[in-house]
């Protein structure tokens, strides 16, 4: 039996359940053994007590008490068993890659697909990577994650050494990361620096975070990129960190909800009228180092419901040079 052990969550279990992270890392603990390791204190989370529906930040340190040497063999690992994907699924995640090498490939994920598995969610798109396999051997990695209801750039590892290269990238923030977004009314500033340090709001199991000075830092770069008549602005988005839920968060704090985001917004996020109620927030472009050298850099096309916005308000993305766009770019 191992001494007490402490490891770091890793950028790909970002926002994960403490549960799901021990039945991935421990899949010989039973869950009635970690229930009891966590009501005696005996795990925590940077010093903490923590619960099994805890979520987790990458770079937490999670202490491992004393367990069975057998919750981490082999043997004990159950088989994972392939989930069978339909030829309708299998297309629907095929049709999304927008770039493919030996090494990556990139999705523009529709929005309301979830990146991963949890509660009452089945259809998710690390259940579906089986399909992107292809001729590789392994099996493709997510390496970051985007909301369910955020659209856009999302890059897949295809081999274990490019999974590390790229979480190690999205883990010192030598990417450049720009998001569109639909917001309500106009900010102030037509491009400015938001910087509100955001911690998870107590009750909400990290489901929520809020702005509190006891936070993590947090910074957002925003540019105005058109208006229609102060009702509603198309504004991008660069975080410089990557706190969860940071963009929609900050977008309130400029007083501008992002349209169809009732968790930050309430009431004051929808329009009526033939705008969707969907979250209008998209992953637009993504520089990365890529993992066989040289820089990777990709960008998704709006999904449907936010070019029929677009199209609605007379906004042209052919006509407006996004400024993060245009920065020169270089990975540290």
């Amino acid at each position: 039996m191992a001494g007490v052990t402490h490891r770091k969550v890793k950028a790909q279990e970002q926002d994960w359940r403490l549960d799901k992270w021990f039945k991935e890392n421990y899949p010989g603990l039973a869950y009635g053994r970690l229930s009891k390791l966590l009501r005696t204190g005996q795990i925590r989370i940077d010093g903490k007590r923590a619960k099994a529906n805890s979520r987790l930040d990458a770079g937490m340190e999670i202490r491992i008490p004393p367990v069975d040497d057998d919750a981490t063999s082999a043997k004990a690992k159950p088989k994972a068993e392939r989930v069978k994907i339909s030829e309708e699924d299998a297309r629907m995640i095929r049709n999304m890659v927008i770039y493919q090498d030996d090494s990556v490939i990139v999705l523009n994920k529709e929005p309301g697909l979830a990146v991963q598995g949890g509660s009452k969610i089945t259809k998710h798109v690390d259940g579906l990577l089986d399909a992107l396999r292809g001729e590789k051997k392994e099996r493709p990695k997510l390496v970051h994650r985007l909301d369910k209801d955020t659209s856009g750039v999302l890059v897949i590892a295809r081999t274990a050494a490019a999974a590390k290269s790229l979480t190690e990238s999205f883990r010192d923030r030598s990417t450049n990361k720009i998001y569109w977004a639909l917001v309500m009314g106009r900010p102030e500033l037509m491009q400015g620096t938001v910087k509100a340090p955001l911690d998870k709001e107590p009750g909400t199991s990290g489901e929520r975070m809020m702005v509190s000075d006891k936070g993590k830092k947090a910074v957002t770069d925003f540019a105005v990129m058109d208006h229609a008549l102060n009702e509603v602005s198309w504004v991008s988005f660069k975080p410089l960190t990557g706190r969860t839920h940071q963009i929609r968060v900050h977008a309130t704090v400029l007083g501008t909800p992002i349209v169809g985001d009732g968790k930050y917004g309430g009431k004051e996020a929808f329009l009526d009228g033939a705008v969707s109620k969907k979250l209008h927030l998209h992953a637009r472009h993504l520089d990365i180092r890529h993992p066989d050298g040289g820089t990777l850099s990709v960008t998704a096309d709006l999904p449907r419901h936010m070019r029929e916005s677009w199209n609605m308000f007379g906004f042209d993305t052919h006509d407006k040079s996004d400024p993060f766009a245009d920065e020169e770019w270089s990975p540290v």
